[in-house]
């Protein structure tokens, strides 16, 4: 018997127990009520989605060609409609997470207006977001069941056995809409005890995967911007064990660690490792460090720093702002030693921020990492601050110059220009982009494919699309044209918006509160019914 009749039993026999008080509930109707609400808390939905995402990694170890990938939604609506176009075009939600970016809250979500990605948000945006995007997927949820269960009456009035045992099979086989989370912290918003409280409030959210980087927090930059500020490991940590912490006393125990390293773009850090014996993790942090060596006290000037490290007296050079400087071209040893020290201390996945989107660049770090890790394991950023277009026509015209084809057809500097997107060049470009998420899974150990901020984009440019053709000469076809008919055509289901904004749902519950009584707003003279 499916979960949907053991339900309707259990309430049967609930209403036989409280009697006549209870004779106006129709156990059916209750249970399909329980049926559209699975997840009755953020909590249920970060053990659920946990679980999912522990599998989903054994399987990539398993078979690199098994990654996952997400897109950053900045609103619940955005989120749901992703889900429900995955569920539409592929038929399943399977490896399709959600990503939650920092930025897209400091530049959309902040009472402050749009603010840079510095932290300056109000953290607790953070676990709003994470509340209203499973708001919305759950909605979801009891959207779609609601009309299976319409389809199934519909069905059962007509006396059709066969198609009311489909639909009873649809709803015994619902796969939900909520799907794993990664969810960014930023860098903790504070010291490690901030860290865990805001990490416990993104849990109860229902967060199953949360990304932490080893920035500074109140010198916290965008990955993508210059003058960012790393911290010594032990400070890094402390906030992965924070976050392990948050998780272990809500109960989710499989919880997910996401910790990133921007090293690779970082040239700075504000403090001095502390370090107790030669060789431990401040050491191995300070001999970064970019100085001068010294030998003697004529070589310090007042207020200058000295530290101990690879054995010799260092003195590094700091900036007018106190910051000390890391030696040039130190960034791809310390991203290694970041990975492994998190790995080896709790943290269950890697996110390396990098300049360029270049598979052999990630190989490069990922292998020495896995030499000491063998199953690190990446999230990457497919990142809209990346121009992919000039990048991998360059990355094509820097191949083939290398294996001696002639590329004098072609300007270096100018291959973004839309006189080359015929040509060879260019299509083997689009080519590689194509296929960068499955060559990055398999050949640089990246799990999990997201794009940070892409509805952002997504909605700038078509609400740029249609202002400009229906504030034009276009006029109200402006909107029929690029929108409407679309949405008609491509079956998206927000064209009926009453419906999508939860009107039959509603509809349902009157009729099971009132009966006969019931007003419902979806009668003949719905204009919904055009659709």
């Amino acid at each position: 018997m499916s979960a949907y009749q053991d339900a309707i039993k259990h309430i049967a026999q609930l209403r036989q127990q409280n009697g006549g008080a209870w004779s106006a509930i129709n156990p059916e109707s209750a249970a399909r009520m329980q049926a559209q609400n699975r997840f009755h808390t953020g909590l249920d939905i970060a053990k659920y989605t946990a679980k999912i995402m522990r599998e989903d990694m054994a399987a990539y170890d398993a078979d690199s060609s098994q990654y996952t990938q997400s897109l950053g939604c900045w609103h619940g609506f955005v989120g749901q409609q992703k889900l429900i176009a995955i569920k539409k075009h592929f038929g399943t939600t399977k490896r399709k997470y959600l990503y939650l970016s920092g930025w897209m809250i400091a530049a959309l979500r902040s009472d402050f207006g749009p603010l840079p990605d510095q932290s300056m948000h109000e953290k607790t945006a953070v676990p709003a977001l994470i509340e209203e995007l499973y708001t919305f997927l759950k909605q979801a949820d009891a959207r779609e069941l609601g009309g299976l269960f319409r389809e199934l009456d519909a069905a059962n009035a007509k006396g059709d056995s066969a198609a009311a045992a489909a639909v009873q099979s649809k709803i015994d086989n619902f796969e939900t809409h909520v799907v794993p989370i990664i969810a960014d912290i930023d860098a903790g918003f504070g010291n490690e005890e901030a860290t865990y409280l805001l990490a416990k409030k993104m849990i109860e959210a229902g967060a199953c995967a949360i990304q932490i980087e080893n920035q500074v927090s109140d010198e916290k930059q965008c990955g993508h911007q210059d003058g960012k500020v790393t911290v010594p490991h032990a400070d890094f940590l402390a906030k992965i064990n924070a976050v392990r912490y948050a998780f272990l006393e809500l109960g989710v125990d499989d919880g997910i660690i996401v910790a990133r390293t921007d090293s690779l773009g970082a040239g700075l850090t504000k403090q001095i490792a502390v370090t107790n014996q030669a060789g431990d993790l401040g050491d191995l942090y300070n001999s970064f460090l970019d100085g001068d060596v010294i030998t003697g006290a004529d070589d310090i000037a007042n207020g200058d720093v000295v530290v101990k490290a690879n054995g010799k007296l260092l003195k590094p050079k700091r900036l007018a702002s106190g910051l000390f400087q890391f030696k040039q071209g130190s960034g791809i040893d310390r991203v290694v030693l970041d990975c492994i020290t998190s790995l080896q201390h709790g943290a269950d996945l890697l996110w390396i921020e990098t300049e360029k989107p270049h598979v052999g660049q990630i190989a490069e770090m990922v292998n020495r990492i896995r030499e000491v890790v063998p199953n690190a394991k990446l999230v990457y950023n497919n990142s809209p601050s990346f121009n992919w277009t000039l990048n991998f026509r360059q990355q094509v015209f820097d191949a083939w110059k290398g294996e001696g084809k002639d590329v004098s057809a072609y300007d270096r500097a100018l291959l973004m220009s839309a006189e080359y997107d015929t040509t060879e060049l260019a299509l083997e470009a689009d080519n590689r982009i194509r296929t960068f998420q499955a060559d990055g899974a398999r050949e640089a150990g990246i799990f999990h494919h997201l794009i940070t901020l892409p509805t952002y984009h997504t909605a700038a440019l078509s609400t740029d699309n249609l202002a400009k053709e229906y504030f034009g000469a276009a006029g109200m076809l402006g909107y029929v044209e690029g929108v409407q008919r679309k949405e008609i055509r491509q079956g998206i289901a927000c064209v009926k918006h009453q419906n999508m904004s939860g009107s039959d749902v509603g509809d349902d519950h009157k009729e099971y509160f009132s009966g006969e009584a019931a007003l419902k707003a979806g009668g003949k003279d719905n204009t919904m019914n055009q659709f």
